[in-house]
């Protein structure tokens, strides 16, 4: 039985996916740290530039973009009934012919980013649009049906006529003449294992997002943003929604509406689960989710029986010590580094995903002198493994008694997310960030607002937390002061460290 708990607000979304009453994932994204890269938008051309053979697109954004010629591939220019025939060719080799033949200053053109802005460049650009699903990328500009390099050679020929039968059944079923008239697709390595259903549902997905981007294209103005990479909320429909879900509890009224027209229109099973939380206590509260994200940015994670784990993340793998600690067996030391390993293999797998660690994993059981002791340990370990929805493989005990696994990397972890590197320690240990501070203020504040009521609230931090509030966090202060109806008033303590704050009710 799993829950969803979704707590949104103007800055960041937080999503915490638990079962049987515990965390077992959390993800976080931030409204500023969002990239442009897979937005699709209809540029309009402003520059031809034939001795660079580019062009500048203007998409809306402060500066033009970027479009090479080699990016220039079967482009889609409004007016048409529909896209530019597929073709079957390398993206990157195709675009033979000069650029100033192909574009024209004033043209409308679909373009999608590949890069974001940096510094004083603008975004680049391409033509060759890609929608990533959850398990499929579909190129609808090109018939080619592909499979990662990253799954085994042996299984690629099976799996790739296994997607081109549901791919040509898909267009079957939408009229067409087969799948090289609807576009291509390419098999992402974590749709390794999945079911045709699985894949069906990706591919009527993704061809759904493609027939919205043209409509759209053909009655919206030069400029606009046409398509956008799924944010975190309307992942949460698409990648973590199972058959297992219950529910999933949101505390915002507006996004809730919001995703459930989403998830009405792509994904109607999941949007059934959707609920809107209104409780007075906040969301993340009745699990102790920010307990528990406290926990998962520490080293030390302590086990019921009184032993404990040590988790260090380095740049070239992770490590996962095991301590008995003050756990004393009732019958014998052998029993007891037996009951310590055997919880801490489920406490191992389920940190993995609460931390989202990937690349090389060492665990370092505590030594068993039995075999079957080990046996028993090292099948827990991969029976807790095998939950997890990312990738993950496990080798046997080591001649030094470790065990070595891999976990795929699908994003940054969390601590990674919300800390930074420490400029007091040199990189040896890590703080919350400013904005990560500024964060947990603004929710103390929310929280203090609900129980008292002060003539008035001070944020005492540090000066960069204080710098963040008065500058890029100024208008979600004032949002939050107008919500709670009291003025919140600032106050700079260069003594405090940058992941400390105190909230003062004057």
């Amino acid at each position: 039985m799993q829950d969803i708990l979704i707590n949104w607000s103007p800055q960041e979304t937080r999503v915490a996916v638990v079962e049987h009453g515990a965390v077992q994932e959390l993800h976080v994204e931030r409204t500023l740290e969002r990239g442009l890269v897979g937005n699709v938008y209809l540029g309009k051309v402003q520059r031809v530039l034939p001795g660079m053979q580019s062009a500048f697109i203007d998409i809306g954004l402060e500066r033009t973009a970027f479009l090479h010629v080699a990016d220039l591939v079967a482009p889609f220019t409004p007016g048409s009934r529909g896209a530019a025939a597929p073709v079957d060719r390398e993206p990157g080799r195709a675009a033979q012919v000069p650029i100033e033949k192909q574009v024209f200053e004033g043209q409308s053109l679909l373009v999608q980013v590949i890069k974001d802005p940096i510094g004083t460049k603008g975004a680049r650009l391409s033509t060759q649009i890609s929608i990533a699903g959850r398990m499929l990328v579909f190129l609808p500009q090109d018939n080619h049906i592909g499979v990662s390099q990253k799954i085994p050679l042996a299984e690629r020929d099976a799996l790739r006529q296994r997607l081109l039968a549901l791919a040509e059944a898909a267009a079957q079923g939408d009229g067409g003449q087969g799948a090289s008239s609807h576009g291509g697709f390419i098999l992402r390595t974590n749709g390794e294992d999945a079911s045709d259903a699985e894949l069906g549902d990706d591919i009527a997905y993704l061809r759904k997002a493609w027939s919205r981007i043209r409509e759209l294209a053909l009655r919206m103005p030069p400029m606009s943003l046409l398509h956008q990479d799924l944010s975190l909320l309307q992942r949460v429909l698409r990648d973590l929604t199972t058959e297992e879900t219950t529910s999933i509890r949101i505390d915002s009224r507006e996004q809730y509406e919001l995703l459930l027209r989403f998830g009405r229109e792509f994904m109607p099973q999941a949007a059934g689960k959707l609920q809107h939380y209104t409780g007075e206590r906040p969301i993340f509260d009745l699990y102790n989710v920010d307990d528990e994200i406290t926990q998962a940015l520490g080293r030390r994670v302590q086990l019921k029986s009184g032993g404990y784990l040590v988790i260090d993340q380095t740049e070239a793998l992770t490590t996962v010590d095991v301590n008995t600690g003050g756990f004393v067996g009732a019958r014998n030391f052998d029993e007891t580094v037996f009951k310590t390993n055997l919880e801490a293999a489920q406490a191992i797998a389920r940190q993995l995903r609460l931390r989202n660690l990937g690349g090389i994993i060492i665990v370092d059981f505590i030594d068993m002198a039995r075999d079957e002791h080990r046996e028993q340990v090292l099948a827990e370990f991969r029976k807790q493994l095998a939950r997890d929805r990312v990738k993950t493989t496990a080798g046997g005990f080591s001649q030094l008694g470790l065990v070595e696994m891999t976990r795929k990397r699908t994003r940054e972890s969390l601590a990674h997310m919300l800390c930074e590197p420490c400029e007091a320690c040199g990189g040896q240990g890590i703080v919350r960030t400013a904005r990560t501070t500024a964060y947990d203020a603004l929710r103390e504040i929310l929280r203090e607002a609900r129980q008292f009521t002060p003539r008035e609230f001070r944020i005492v931090a540090p000066p960069q937390v204080i710098e963040l509030f008065l500058d890029e966090e100024s208008q979600h202060l004032a949002g939050l002061s107008d919500f709670i109806g009291k003025p919140i008033s600032l106050q700079a303590e260069p003594a405090m460290g940058q992941g400390q704050y105190d909230v003062v009710l004057l």
